[in-house]
């Protein structure tokens, strides 16, 4: 090769060396991060196991936030089964869980939502079949994951019937991170690629 092409090639490899190096000192990563959506507020509820929880028992847990009945016939049984997979991946990991709040508080009494929570198999270890007021359950679907309109709040609660099909990723910091479709298998595995993000965060 000539003097004149091995200036080339070096003034190439220098401004090839400069772009990358800039690259990595302007971009800005915290872009390509899961946004912060949401601040969960306070609450209490019950476990499955008769158990009282509270956001204060999530202290730098990860955690997936779903809304059911365990009467119901067409969704949740869908929304199950796909949480059932996010289970398998992630129990026995002390810092994850699942919280799924009855709709219907009603008839899903803690006793029926331990036979349910028996069903799927799941452990109070990894997955929470919670039941509350049904004021209480339906405001923090609400205003703290964003899984339906807010200002239906402020209606008649006896006239209301929250059905929802999506999941809520919630990080160890008690912010909602993302929302997704658990009738949709794609949207359940962005899910889980996104939980492990956060916990490698």
């Amino acid at each position: 090769m000539s003097k004149k092409g091995l200036t080339y090639l070096f003034f190439f490899v220098v401004l090839l060396g400069g772009f990358y190096a800039a690259l990595v000192i302007f971009t800005d990563f915290e872009k390509v991060k899961l946004p912060v959506l949401n601040t969960v507020q306070p609450f209490t509820f019950l476990r499955q196991d008769s158990a009282v929880v509270s956001q204060k028992d999530l202290k730098k847990r990860i955690y997936v936030a779903e809304y059911f009945f365990t009467t119901c016939k067409g969704i949740c049984p869908k929304m199950n089964k796909n949480m059932q997979v996010v289970y398998e991946k992630y129990k026995g990991n002390p810092n994850f869980l699942i919280l799924s709040h009855t709709v219907n508080p009603e008839n899903d009494s803690v006793p029926v939502l331990k036979r349910y929570a028996d069903s799927l198999g799941a452990s109070p270890n990894n997955w929470w079949f919670l039941y509350g007021s049904k004021t209480d359950l339906y405001k923090t679907a609400r205003e703290s994951y964003l899984l339906d309109d807010p200002k239906n709040s402020s209606k008649n609660i006896d006239e209301q019937f929250l059905h929802t099909q999506f999941f809520a990723l919630v990080d160890g910091q008690g912010r909602v991170r993302g929302i997704y479709d658990g009738i949709k298998k794609d949207e359940v595995d962005q899910l889980m690629i996104d939980i492990e993000e956060l916990m490698n965060e």
